[in-house]
């Protein structure tokens, strides 16, 4: 009884490393502080026909509204209730956006913020994204509710009341994140809170949740709170489907911590990836591209299975999170495609692309100074929507490097090679290589200061094929470079270290 018992939870755990993504899609999008109206029109008109898979929206759940600085992006970490107003827009607006986004076959994965409520400084007031009541000096959230009994501080054994030792996992664990109110998890009554929460979003069609601040509660906590979820809405997803979970655990080594602790409870973000990718990309400390021959695994990260990567996210594209100053983002964009390309073409790994939003950024001794600044906004803080221009791209200050041609077409290029093996690694010993994935895709990289010329094994079958970094497949003809496939799988590549995008790739369903 005892071992059908532990089959069934192991298998359960299984279940929620799951996106349950659909049409052979593979890829999610982070529209970072997107309004659901925007969300819903996109998922629409470009992530459904252009293959993503899912999106991951920023807190759905009522939150701090801070004036100081002015509404920041960060106040959206910080609730004050679980109801389901944000300054993405209402309750209506969320469902009507799930609705809409499911119809097409694009997931939607629910940023949650569960480890706390707003700060301890957050004061007394309806200032909040829906007008309701809360007294953070009294810890009174009324609207949950929750009270004085359901937080951690008498756990904590810190002078301030804050973590102030990474070291010591019970600091990490049970006192405040920044001063975030840290609730108590270990009691069922706020185990049943905030499954409650997640249990609506479940029954509006989420897939499943991006769950913040794993590190900062105990693997046990977060399991009972995952057990108690409903399985899937059975109007989008098979009968008896778990919820998806990805956690956040920064873990670059170095900390008691670590993100294998979560490994059985759902899939977890793999912050080394992004950092590590950066550092070989720009070079530093002698990087070489041709050491990524057994990236992945061989550099020490998380199974493949188990691990959700990315370039870079919300946070670390700040300064914040992990990684410094390696990371890679729009603000460096010809480095950036090649290393969302090279993710999105190597087999390792969930991938997630981000969509962000342009800052005017004021950097003092090294620090950027408006690392708080929220989305592009009116003069009452209300969030704008996302104006597409005539040539497909963003406006307003929003930034879509989804939309941004070589990511969207090395999106495609990771739904058609789904499932295929790494094959025919080349390398010139420095910053230039290839891979293929199986028969049906291959990629070639020029990270060098000279041209890449040379004829290689793609693997593919004999035809020409539209390079879909320089253009793309219209019809029967190609808008960029053509590579001619010879009928032993040699194709010629020649890449200019002087070219926009010095690399290319090629799939079957890209042949002319």
């Amino acid at each position: 009884m005892k071992l059908l018992i532990w089959l069934a939870l192991f298998g359960l755990s299984l279940s929620q490393h799951n996106p349950h993504t659909k049409h052979r899609r593979t890829s999610i999008v982070h529209l970072f502080e997107w309004r659901w109206q925007d969300i819903a029109e996109e998922c629409e008109r470009y992530l459904a026909p252009n293959g993503y898979a899912g999106v991951q929206i920023s807190p759905p759940s009522e939150s701090i509204v801070l004036t100081n600085p002015w509404h920041p992006w960060w106040q959206r970490y910080q609730p004050i209730s679980y109801n389901l107003c944000s300054r993405s827009g209402t309750e209506a607006e969320l469902k009507d956006m799930i609705t809409r986004c499911n119809n097409v076959g694009v997931n939607i994965y629910v940023d949650a913020v569960i480890n706390h409520m707003c700060g301890a400084g957050g004061g007394e007031g309806k200032h909040s994204s829906c007008g309701t009541y809360f007294n953070a000096n009294k810890k009174d959230f009324p609207s949950v509710p929750y009270s004085g009994w359901d937080f951690n501080d008498g756990k904590c054994n810190t002078a301030s009341g804050d973590i102030e030792n990474y070291n010591d996992i019970y600091q990490v664990r049970n006192c405040r994140l920044v001063s975030l109110l840290d609730l108590a998890l270990e009691k069922d009554y706020v185990r049943g809170k905030v499954a409650e929460y997640m249990n609506r979003l479940i029954d509006l069609g989420v897939a499943g949740f991006r769950v913040d601040a794993c590190k900062h509660m105990w693997p046990g906590d977060l399991d009972a709170v995952y057990s108690q979820l409903k399985n899937l809405n059975t109007q989008w997803f098979p009968a008896e489907s778990r919820p998806f979970i990805y956690q956040e655990v920064i873990d670059l080594g170095g900390e008691p911590i670590k993100a294998s602790e979560y490994f059985g409870l759902g899939r977890v973000t793999e912050f080394k990836y992004g950092a590590k990718l950066g550092t070989v990309i720009r070079k530093w400390n002698n990087e070489k591209l041709r050491y990524l021959v057994n990236w992945g695994e061989g550099w020490g990260f998380m199974p493949s299975e188990k691990a959700l990567v990315f370039v870079d996210n919300h946070d670390n594209q700040r300064g914040h999170g992990a990684g410094g100053g390696s990371i890679l983002t729009f603000r460096d964009p010809r480095l950036y495609k090649m290393a969302v390309g090279l993710m999105l073409a190597h087999p390792y790994g969930l991938t997630r692309v981000m969509s962000s939003y342009r800052w005017e950024r004021h950097f003092v001794d090294g620090k950027d100074q408006n690392d708080w600044i929220g989305p592009p906004s009116d003069s009452n803080g209300n969030t704008k929507p996302v104006p597409i221009n005539p040539d497909t791209t963003c406006g307003d200050g929003w930034v879509c490097e989804h939309r941004w041609r070589q990511i969207r077409n090395m999106v495609i290029f990771r739904n058609v090679v789904n499932g295929q093996p790494l094959v025919n690694w080349w390398d010139n010993g420095n910053n230039q290589i290839a891979f293929g994935r199986g028969n049906r895709g291959f990629i070639v990289i020029n990270n060098d200061d000279w041209t890449l010329d040379v004829t290689l094994n793609t693997g593919l079958p004999s035809g020409i094929y539209c390079d879909v970094i320089s253009g793309q497949k219209e019809g029967n003809s190609c808008t960029g470079k053509e590579v001619h496939v010879g009928r032993d799988g040699h194709a010629y590549f020649k890449i200019s270290n002087m070219e926009e995008d010095p690399f290319m790739a090629i799939h079957v369903e890209a042949k002319l």
